[in-house]
C-alpha cells in the first residue's frame, strides 16, 4: 500500500511539472527595451539606417578622430570636423512618414554631445558673417514631429552657406526631392562640402567666428531614390536613379539646381570619399559615372 501511494504521489508530481512547463512556454518573452541613441552607436540597422549606403570616409567614434568624428543621431548621421567647425558630411534616410505638418522650430543651438575640450559652435557664431547657418539635413525633411525638426538645428549640422545658395538653389533642390516622395518613394541622401573660401553677403571669406569655422568653397549632395519597400540595399541596381550635384558656395549662382548636376565619381574625386561603398562594385561603377537627366 505504501509503495502504491508513493507511485501515485510521484505520478501526480510529474504530470504537474509537465503541464506547468508547457504553460510557461506559451508566454511570449518580452523584448528588451530599445537601446538609447548615442553618438557612435547605430540607431537602426538594415532598412532606414541613415548610413545604409556606407561610411564615406571611415569616420570613427573616438576622440582621436578630431577631424573625422562619427556621430550617429536619431534623425541623421555625420562625420564632424572639429578643426573646421563643420561636418564633413551628413547622411540620412528620407521616408514619406518623415514629412508632416510640424512647423520649423528655429532652435539653433550648440551640440553638447561633442567632446567638451573641442570648440563648440554656438547659435550666434555665424552672426555678422554674411553667411547663413546652412542645414545639411534640412529642417523640411523632418516635419513629422517636433523632436525630429528640432534635431536638425544642432550646429553640428550647419555650414556657412551663401544666402543665395542656401535660400534659392539649395532650397529648390530640397523641395524637389521631397516632392518625389509621395507615398511610393524613399531616398538615401548624403550631403557635404569641401574647399576653403566662399562669398556671402559681406564678400569673400575663408573663415568666420574668429577663424574657428571654415567657409567651404563647394557644397555637394548625392540622392539615391528607390521605390518604397523593404530590403533597400538589395534593391539598388544599375537602373536606380541617383542625383549628384556640386554647387559653388556663392551668392552669384543659378537658382536652377539642375544646372549643377554631376557624377558621384566627380564628387569622390574632389573629396577623396567612397560614397556608395555598401553597394556591389559593379553597381557602383555604373551609378557613380552617370549624370541624372530627369
Amino acid at each position: 500500500m505504501r509503495q502504491s501511494r508513493q507511485l501515485i504521489i510521484l505520478s501526480t508530481f510529474l504530470i504537474f511539472t509537465f503541464f506547468g512547463c508547457r504553460k510557461s512556454n506559451d508566454f511570449t518573452v518580452p523584448a528588451p527595451p530599445a537601446s538609447p541613441i548615442v553618438p557612435g552607436v547605430p540607431s537602426v540597422v538594415g532598412d532606414n539606417d541613415h548610413m545604409l549606403m556606407g561610411n564615406p570616409n571611415g569616420a570613427a567614434f573616438t576622440t582621436d578622430s578630431i577631424n573625422n568624428y562619427l556621430m550617429r543621431k536619431s534623425y541623421y548621421a555625420l562625420s564632424y570636423n572639429s578643426t573646421k567647425g563643420t561636418p564633413n558630411w551628413v547622411s540620412w534616410h528620407l521616408f514619406p512618414l518623415d514629412l508632416g505638418g510640424t512647423p520649423r522650430q528655429d532652435d539653433f543651438r550648440e551640440d553638447n554631445t561633442l567632446p567638451a575640450a573641442w570648440y563648440h559652435v554656438q547659435s550666434f557664431s555665424f552672426s555678422g558673417s554674411g553667411f547663413d547657418r546652412g542645414h545639411n539635413c534640412p529642417s523640411g525633411d523632418r516635419t513629422n514631429n517636433i523632436e525630429g525638426n528640432s534635431a536638425t538645428f544642432l550646429m553640428t549640422n550647419m555650414i556657412p552657406q551663401a544666402p543665395g545658395n542656401n535660400q534659392l538653389t539649395w532650397n529648390n533642390m530640397e523641395m524637389y526631392i521631397r516632392s518625389q516622395m509621395g507615398n511610393t518613394k524613399e531616398a538615401y541622401i548624403i550631403m557635404g562640402s569641401y574647399g576653403i573660401g566662399g562669398t556671402g553677403n559681406t564678400g569673400y571669406a575663408t573663415t568666420i567666428s574668429g577663424g574657428n569655422i571654415t567657409v567651404p568653397s563647394f557644397i555637394w549632395k548625392v540622392v539615391v531614390l528607390i521605390d518604397n519597400s523593404n530590403s533597400d540595399l538589395s534593391r539598388v541596381n544599375t537602373t536606380t536613379r541617383v542625383i549628384a550635384v556640386i554647387t559653388p558656395n556663392t551668392n552669384a549662382i543659378n537658382s536652377n539646381w539642375k544646372t549643377y548636376r554631376t557624377t558621384v565619381d566627380n564628387i569622390e574625386a574632389a573629396t577623396g570619399y567612397n560614397l556608395l561603398s555598401e553597394l556591389p562594385v559593379s553597381v557602383q561603377n555604373v551609378l557613380e559615372a552617370t549624370v541624372d537627366t530627369l
